[in-house]
């Protein structure tokens, strides 16, 4: 399908769910995952480094990798941008692997941060909420020597059931769900297509394609092309 076919097809739709990967938050100059690999091959994997071992094990190597990879200066760009405006006029739902804030800084209300978000800290300890910004500074709470960390799930760690049935309803709800930006392999992020109602369409924007065993519209695209004309 070509962009302007999907723009159109996004436009008819009453009732809209979108599960969103990286590629929407690359235009906005977050790295995304394979960035990760890249900078930081032949050290430690992301994946231990973003894992609830190292949090416990090696606090300090978890705390430095954590750090990089918050991009306060990043602003939502027009696909973050034109969800949120959707969201006005119809029935709109954002289920997002990203931890980057974006879609919340754009106005998306009916939100639900699949693996959480960098910007909610909290103390493990005492468990009161800490600003993003002391947790840049340091790891250690100051009142009662707890470590911080932000509200993201770790390689390691689960899901809580309120983010799994939120996200299911979120999805079984849609007339039309569109995919934007995400290679769509991660567990469970990737098996909540199988929750859709039988009469629910598949739209994929994405620069490669998913294989997924449902009939879908795939545009070989990055969603910019495609959100630019709504």
């Amino acid at each position: 399908m070509d962009s302007q076919t999907a723009a159109k097809k996004i436009l008819q739709a009453d009732k809209l769910t979108f599960l969103t990967g990286a590629g929407v938050s690359t235009p906005s100059g977050v790295p995304d995952y394979r960035s990760l690999k890249g900078v930081y091959q032949g050290l430690s994997s992301p994946e231990y480094l973003l894992s609830h071992q190292c949090m416990i094990k090696e606090p300090a190597k978890f705390h430095d990798f954590v750090k990089k990879i918050y991009h306060p200066e990043a602003k939502p760009n027009v696909i973050h941008q034109k969800m949120a405006e959707l969201a006005q006029t119809k029935e709109v739902w954002v289920v997002s692997q990203n931890i980057d804030g974006l879609h919340q800084a754009a106005g998306s209300r009916q939100l639900i941060n699949f693996h959480g978000s960098l910007y909610d800290c909290y103390c493990r300890k005492c468990g009161q909420t800490i600003p993003w910004q002391k947790y840049l500074q340091t790891d250690q709470h100051e009142e009662c020597g707890g470590q911080i960390r932000p509200k993201i799930v770790l390689y390691g760690e689960g899901f809580t059931e309120e983010t799994m049935m939120d996200a299911k309803q979120a999805v079984f709800n849609a007339d039309l769900i569109v995919i934007v930006g995400t290679s769509f392999q991660v567990h469970p992020f990737c098996d909540l297509i199988y929750d859709k109602k039988k009469t629910t369409e598949i739209l994929i924007i994405n620069q490669t394609a998913l294989h997924i065993p449902m009939i879908h519209d795939f545009v070989e695209a990055d969603g910019v092309t495609v959100f630019e004309k709504l």
